[in-house]
């Protein structure tokens, strides 16, 4: 059967791989991705055949994938993070619809979500939301609904995508937001850049001082609940245990 792996690599260091990831990588005769991510894992793979497409051109590197694996190449999609989790597998499966010429299968991989809150401490040890802050498949409209009623939850927010060239007040409009819905300007805040790469950065602050930071696409934004606190310079949210009776 032609093999098609969607794979999830992390944050793209090889010690945050599963090692299902990394056999997938291993078996596959052709790696597909974008460009960066592609760039994180051809030193380990040299022998390989690469497939890339800059960004904004993902539904054409997916139908190039799919023709690999349909020419009879074992393939696998490269994803940032987890594969379903803002990343090919909806797509590809969207493209092959009911056809069944491919076998199929999705590796999970550490989202920046889970990465980035093991560097900043324990902020997500309660119910969470995680929202990517991009308007280019999203109307803001709908962004901004989906702000204000993780505010009025009082869930704990990660923020994905926070800013760009194109977007570079989207963060500061997403603080003025929560600050809107009664979240307080001290409310326990945290961002991490570049996660697993060269670069690694952890900052915690307030909302307040969140609105007024500038930040890119590969930072990643934690905002806290009301319960959320600062322990000796890490951001945790308690899970209520020591409240049991």
């Amino acid at each position: 059967m032609k093999k098609l792996w969607i794979v999830g690599i992390g944050p793209g260091d090889q010690m945050q791989m599963t090692p299902q990831a990394c056999h997938a990588l291993e078996t596959s005769e052709v790696l597909c991705g974008y460009t960066v991510y592609l760039d994180l894992v051809r030193s380990q793979y040299p022998q390989k055949e690469f497939l890339s497409s800059g960004m904004m051109h993902e539904t054409e590197r997916c139908l190039m994938a799919i023709e690999a694996a349909r020419a009879g190449k074992t393939t696998a999609v490269l994803c940032s993070g987890d594969a379903g989790v803002y990343g090919m597998a909806s797509l590809i499966l969207e493209l092959l619809g009911e056809t069944d010429d491919v076998s199929v299968e999705i590796v999970p991989g550490i989202t920046a979500a889970l990465s980035g809150a093991a560097l900043l401490g324990a902020p997500l040890s309660h119910d969470f939301v995680v929202l990517s802050l991009s308007d280019l498949l999203t109307p803001w409209e709908l962004i901004e609904r989906r702000l204000q009623a993780a505010a009025m939850g009082d869930y704990c927010i990660v923020l994905y995508n926070p800013s760009s060239k194109k977007r570079a007040g989207y963060l500061k409009r997403a603080c003025s937001i929560l600050m809107e819905e009664q979240l307080s300007p001290n409310t326990v805040c945290g961002y991490v850049r570049n996660i697993g790469r060269e670069g690694e950065q952890t900052t915690i602050c307030t909302l307040e001082e969140l609105a007024d930071t500038a930040v890119d696409m590969f930072t990643t934004v934690f905002i806290g609940n009301s319960t959320t606190k600062k322990i000796q310079n890490r951001m945790v949210t308690p899970r209520g245990y020591q409240n049991k009776r």
